[in-house]
């Protein structure tokens, strides 16, 4: 399961089903769990740990020191992979810093594309498709099911909101609400994601109710107060507003708009 040309450190730990390619390098303080297999001519540096079931195809940098001027070599920060993801080639994942919550994270389910790179102390959720070279800057959180293009990079601090999608080479310096699309440079809401809504299996009095709450928020010429008092109302029939709602609520960079 191990390729003889692999250089694995003594202390790393690799379930006993791991597979390691060649020319592989595995360094001290990496924890693999079972079902994963490592393509070869990756490096893995720790403090890093990768779940269950996961693809790590081959160039991919994971678990090194990030790119901050502050960052001192020795700070005890760390990567934490979760399950069932595919990191395709030439993917560069970073370590957390101690400015933060020294944590840089990647749930479960997702799909990194080739050249995705995530920075220091980005928080990825569940079920995210990054598409190739989509560049996260530090501090970024991604929450469930989101979708971002081909090329999108995304400013420090910001958050996507969850089912969101940008289109290819978006850049993103404001916060994303939950479920809304955007594209271009900078990137400007384009409607919501409802074909996503659909594949999920949501109904149309749900994906309609969303309809109107975008209009409320980015068609009517609201003050963002006076949209969000009437996403107050709306949220009490469909729970999904209320995430909306929080996403525009909880942020603090603005939303795009």
């Amino acid at each position: 399961m191990i390729d003889s040309r692999a250089i694995i450190h003594p202390s790393a730990r690799l379930a006993d089903d791991v597979e390691v390619g060649p020319f592989t390098t595995i360094g001290p303080d990496v924890d693999i769990g079972s079902g994963t297999k490592i393509h070869s001519h990756v490096v893995i540096k720790g403090p890093t740990t990768i779940g269950r079931n996961n693809t790590i195809y081959q160039f991919s940098s994971v678990g090194e020191d990030c790119q901050d001027k502050k960052f001192r070599p020795g700070e005890q920060t760390r990567l934490e992979i979760g399950d069932n993801n595919i990191i395709r080639e030439g993917c560069t994942l970073h370590r957390g810093t101690i400015q933060d919550n020294s944590l840089t994270r990647i749930g479960h389910g997702n799909l990194l594309m080739a050249y995705v790179h995530v920075a220091h102390d980005c928080i990825v959720g569940d079920n995210c498709i990054l598409a190739n070279n989509t560049a996260l800057a530090g501090h970024v959180v991604v929450d469930d099911n989101v979708i971002l293009g081909g090329f999108t990079t995304v400013h420090q601090f910001c958050r996507i909101g969850q089912g969101s999608m940008s289109g290819a080479q978006s850049a993103v310096f404001k916060d994303i609400p939950a479920y809304v699309m955007v594209s271009g440079n900078p990137a400007k809401p384009h409607g919501m994601n409802f074909e996503g809504m659909r594949r999920r299996g949501w109904n149309d009095t749900k994906i309609r109710s969303l309809r109107n709450a975008y209009k409320t928020v980015y068609l009517r010429n609201l003050k963002l107060d006076h949209a969000k008092e009437e996403l107050q109302g709306m949220a009490d029939q469909t729970p999904e507003i209320q995430i909306l709602l929080d996403s525009i609520q909880t942020s603090t960079r603005g939303i795009v708009r």
